[in-house]
């Protein structure tokens, strides 16, 4: 048995807190209708803090990296009241998820690009 408010041993700690800061997610924002690609900087009651792209930037930004261009993630706040969804950005059957896209068109690890440190 383990104390309440730990998990047990064998749980691996990103499923206890699987939107913690690093977790690459997929985040679907309303008023106005927006979806983005990042990482978790912080999140809380009052919003999420991510560094990341607008989804409709995504091939644009393929393409630079491809190019050879520098290339930089922003960072935002979107209040709560805006976040309509998070998900984790992960494959689903046949589907790859962004970060396996991004590594098969670029040659490079997503981390690279949306971790404030690179991955390291």
């Amino acid at each position: 048995m383990h104390k309440p408010g730990t998990r047990p041993r064998s749980q691996p700690a990103e499923a206890a807190e699987p939107f913690a800061s690093g977790a690459i997610v997929m985040v679907t924002l309303n008023s106005p209708r927006e979806k983005y690609w990042g990482a978790v900087l912080a999140i809380s009651p009052a919003g999420l803090a991510l560094r990341g792209f607008d989804l409709n930037s995504f091939e644009d930004v393929v393409r630079q990296v491809k190019s050879g261009d520098e290339v930089a993630a922003h960072s935002v706040f979107f209040p709560m009241h805006r976040v309509e969804r998070i998900e984790m950005d992960a494959r689903d059957g046949e589907i790859p998820s962004m970060q396996e896209r991004y590594l098969s068109k670029t040659g490079h690890s997503s981390a690279r690009l949306l971790l404030p440190d690179g991955g390291r």
